[in-house]
């Protein structure tokens, strides 16, 4: 049996190679493709040892090695069917005849990274990972976890080891232990720029100025512009949320500025940010001070 692992899901790759392993009576083998060598792939492939009938052979970054790569098509006929090889390939080029060999002969299993609209998918994992790990989360904190930490699966399942160790998890305890991603810090301080909060923004601004991209920056706090004017526009936050994939917590956080500002005060806040996209792009001024003058007049509107 031939499996071929692709994607850049490295999180989800490494749980099924984990599977794999698990469920295999014996001790896998593990080699690094790039490196390998033709001369090795009768005995990888065909051969069986005196100490096991079956063997689990896993591969990884195969495709790395131009020579090898280029030939391994032809050895697929020839696996031994007490063999099960598994490929490990972030993202083989798909225009090779080798890949499409395997196209033809293996089992393709491709995972993607969530984006930042798979909430709802990456919500539903929480709970289950959760259980799994016996972490007690009511809605609340899984829909707060997911918002602060985002929906890679390493950090959250990082954040779910540490939630862990805690007798019970509240808010609070999320908001101590577990660090938030950009993103989080974005929505905190465009929801300081929309309270009005002139001194919290420029003390946020001081503090992100430290480790951020400012052109990372502001693409995110964009999108929380497009997100208030998607509420304003349409008038329904559910809707909006589903829709777009936004996180339903997020919408919910901006309806009461939204209904505050109308389309007039949402189209003022559009042209803020738009005119600083078009300074930065121009190198007007120092990057920081127009994301930050765009925060200010959001919040002394």
């Amino acid at each position: 049996m031939i499996t071929l692992l692709t994607g850049n899901n490295t999180f989800e790759i490494e749980r099924t190679v984990g599977a794999l392993i698990a469920r295999f009576k014996g001790i896998a083998e593990r080699i690094d493709g790039s490196t390998m060598e033709l001369k090795q792939l009768p005995d990888l492939l065909m051969g069986v040892t005196l100490f096991a009938d079956k063997r689990l052979v896993i591969i990884k970054n195969l495709s790395e090695n131009k020579d090898v790569w280029a030939t391994f098509g032809d050895w697929l006929p020839r696996i031994s069917d007490d063999i099960e090889v598994v490929l490990v390939e972030h993202k083989p080029d798909k225009r090779t005849i080798t890949y499409k060999e395997l196209k033809k002969q293996a089992q393709i299993i491709e995972v993607m990274q969530w984006s930042e609209h798979d909430v709802s998918k990456a919500e539903k994992w929480v709970s289950n990972e959760a259980q799994r790990l016996s972490v007690s989360l009511n809605t609340k904190c899984m829909q707060l976890l997911v918002r602060r930490v985002g929906n890679d699966q390493w950090r959250l399942f990082h954040a779910l080891e540490k939630l862990a160790l805690v007798d019970t998890v509240t808010i609070e305890v999320i908001e101590v232990l577990i660090d938030a991603n950009p993103a989080e810090d974005v929505f905190n301080l465009f929801e300081a720029a929309l309270r009005g909060d002139g001194v919290r923004v420029t003390e946020m601004v001081r503090t992100l100025e430290l480790s951020e991209d400012p052109y990372k920056l502001l693409a995110l706090l964009s999108g929380q512009v497009f997100q208030l004017a998607a509420v304003v526009m349409s008038g329904q936050g559910d809707n909006v949320a589903k829709d777009f994939g936004f996180h339903p917590y997020a919408i919910s956080k901006l309806v009461p500025s939204a209904r505050q500002l109308g389309k007039s005060g949402t189209k003022k806040i559009v042209q803020a940010f738009a005119k600083a996209d078009d300074d930065m792009k121009l190198s007007r001024a120092e990057p920081w001070l127009l994301i930050e003058r765009a925060l200010m007049e959001v919040a002394s509107r």
